[in-house]
């Protein structure tokens, strides 16, 4: 019997029908076109109930981007307007019926789910996903279980402290990803590039701006992985998310610039890698989530 599994982004809805042992046997996805509080929930509704009419669903995964409010099974998502504590489990239940296992997470856990699964931590125990895209979540899988806090709130890597002094511009976004987030880059780089794709680009054509702004970078992402190394002893360290992407070529100076800051037998320990799912990471996680629930 296939598993549903849903990738709630802060633009898209992707949508997948796999096979119990994490094959993809179909896939769509929808743009939100500017939908907002109860016409978001409306639309996860309708891709359920179409995926239902074509196949006999046993479980549903869905993977939010933000908190996932596992004792209320609400939602908060800072880029989806209304939904504050967005009653989203009630809702598809409500739409499934009880034969059906609905199952939500946030999109952090739902890709190093993913990437543990059948990416590239597979058969790790300990393992991080790092996503750097228009935010920095990170994804905690610890002894085999995701790690997600006494809020639901753990991986929230955006709001790092990497520098001093405080700025009242980290208040909203944090610290590192005020500066090492896409669209951080883009702000640091004071706007010169329309997208991170010409950051890029420019910084291939050797132009002082970007490589100055790349540099910076991956510093800082080098001292975000010292820290996560440091602190969890993982076994792998997954990058991923729209910047890695144009940002994987940098991974052995990544890697470099955390060797120089974590605790030294952690460092020896762990490989860094880039995400071997890419931008469907979040949806095999969110599968993954059905499985466990089938």
């Amino acid at each position: 019997m296939p598993l549903l599994a849903l990738d709630l982004g802060g633009t898209k809805l992707a949508s997948g029908l796999f096979s119990t042992d994490g094959e993809l046997l179909q896939r769509d996805s929808a743009l939100l076109a500017g939908r907002r509080g109860r016409d978001v929930g409306a639309l996860i509704a309708e891709r359920v109930a179409a995926a239902r009419q074509q196949a006999a669903v046993t479980a549903v995964g869905v993977a939010v981007p933000g908190i996932y409010r596992a004792e209320r099974g609400s939602v908060w998502a800072p880029n989806i307007p209304e939904w504050d504590d967005y009653p989203l489990l009630d809702e598809l239940q409500q739409a499934v019926g009880a034969d059906v296992a609905v199952t939500i997470d946030s999109d952090r856990a739902a890709c190093v789910l993913g990437e543990s699964w059948r990416g590239a931590a597979q058969g790790s125990r300990n393992a991080i996903f790092v996503a750097v895209g228009t935010g920095i979540g990170v994804g905690l899988l610890v002894d085999g279980r995701v790690l997600r806090g006494h809020g639901d709130i753990a991986g929230a890597a955006g709001w790092l402290a990497v520098r001093q002094p405080h700025r009242a511009e980290y208040v909203d976004c944090g610290c590192l990803e005020y500066h090492a987030s896409g669209p951080g880059l883009l702000k640091v780089a004071a706007q010169r590039y329309p997208t991170t794709a010409e950051l890029f680009a420019a910084y291939d054509a050797g132009d002082r701006v970007a490589r100055g702004v790349v540099d910076d970078a991956v510093g800082l992402w080098g001292m975000m992985a010292a820290n996560l190394v440091s602190l969890f002893n993982p076994e792998i360290i997954v990058l991923g998310g729209g910047i890695f992407g144009p940002a994987a070529r940098l991974i052995d100076r990544i890697r470099a610039e955390a060797t120089c800051w974590a605790q030294p037998i952690s460092m020896q320990q762990v490989r860094f890698v880039v995400s071997a799912l890419g931008g469907d990471a979040g949806l095999y996680g969110a599968a993954r989530l059905a499985a466990d629930h089938a």
